[in-house]
């Protein structure tokens, strides 16, 4: 591996995500040039953030087109590349195809990217957005931890395809990753495994899952109650971060839990209501679980009586030890990431203030 102060040439597919962006601004900032992988290159009204990003920048930046379920077709984006950071895959919360809309873009599209990297020769590693959730499916998993907290030496047993389907696909890619990792010696295998991501995108307008909790905050539909619902929160440039040290620590290997805070969603609201005042509909009490149960299918399908079961009402905790032991990780503090995802959102016209 070479170190950061050399730049290199790299690939990144879904240039365009929510984390990509970060990432591509960092390594463009340390003078690398970024093999820009998007469904379509031609397309400038996409790509326009990052060729804003390029311009001010020390390194450079070249599109390709990449398709997840296409095999081959990162073959010509990675030619040249030392270092391939697979970010693309997708993070939907209700599907109506799960296979379809969720394991197969994860599982065939990281095949297809590792296929091409053992063809490639220039490639020395690989950094590969995996997430908690190929960790835990359901928070009363940490029940049965070793430790009684999530590490990297735990992988989630509990999803299916029935049964938090973004998990299982999650789940399954990166364990498909290391299969193929372990059947080569030419390059090496490093996975970050973020929380739930939060914090402003290099878009004013960026999409994520994420950002869905921060309009019901602000629209009134948590405004009756929040469910006691734990998990682990992170910011997008520290996720990004982590996948720059996991690339440039020659020492990195395995897996890397990247969560900065163990959070709830009633600790969200506290935060925007001090910062942004309480004539927004913030919500300030938290649902009992026996209505959550009654109800919630009807409201939200992703909130199945066996997720409220097995969720609410459970403590979470992550250790991040090894991500700040061996990659030098520091993580921002959760208000300044809360504040200015919201603030952001509201000048970009996603959320009114009523």
């Amino acid at each position: 591996m070479t170190d950061q102060t050399q730049p290199t040439t790299v690939l990144v597919t879904g240039a365009t995500g929510y984390v990509a962006g970060w990432l591509v601004k960092a390594l463009l900032k340390e003078g690398h040039t970024v093999h820009a992988a998007v469904r379509d290159p031609s397309n400038k009204e996409k790509v326009a953030h990052l060729d804003a990003l390029a311009a001010g920048q020390s390194g450079e930046i070249r599109y390709f087109r990449g398709d997840l379920l296409e095999g081959g077709s990162y073959h010509d984006a990675m030619q040249g590349c030392e270092i391939v950071f697979h970010t693309a895959s997708p993070f939907i919360a209700s599907v109506a195809d799960p296979q379809r809309d969720l394991v197969d873009p994860a599982v065939k599209g990281t095949r297809n990217v590792l296929n091409s990297v053992n063809a490639t020769e220039s490639v020395r590693r690989v950094v590969l957005t995996s997430s908690v959730a190929a960790i835990y499916g359901d928070n009363a998993d940490m029940a049965n931890s070793r430790t009684g907290v999530f590490t990297e030496a735990d992988w989630n047993t509990t999803s299916s395809l029935e049964h938090q389907p973004y998990s299982y696909s999650k789940t399954q890619a990166e364990k498909v990753a290391w299969e193929i990792a372990e059947q080569q010696n030419q390059w090496d295998l490093v996975t970050v495994n973020p929380s739930l991501v939060l914090g402003p995108g290099i878009k004013p307008d960026a999409t994520s899952e994420s950002f869905s909790i921060f309009k019901q905050m602000a629209d009134g539909t948590l405004k009756p109650g929040a469910p006691d619902l734990a998990f682990g929160l992170v910011d997008v440039r520290d996720v990004a971060e982590a996948h720059v040290r996991a690339a440039f620590t020659p020492e990195a290997k395995g897996r890397y839990i990247t969560s900065g805070h163990d959070s709830n969603l009633m600790e969200i609201a506290s935060i925007l209501r001090e910062s942004f005042g309480n004539d927004w509909p913030f919500p300030k009490r938290t649902l009992p679980k026996w209505l959550l149960w009654l109800v919630g299918p009807m409201v939200n399908k992703a909130l199945t009586r066996k997720f409220i079961a097995r969720n609410v009402g459970y403590p979470i905790s992550f250790d991040n030890t090894r991500s700040r032991k061996e990659l030098g990780m520091t993580y921002r503090p959760l208000a300044e990431t809360v504040d200015e995802m919201f603030q952001q959102m509201l000048d970009a016209g996603s959320i009114r203030k009523r």
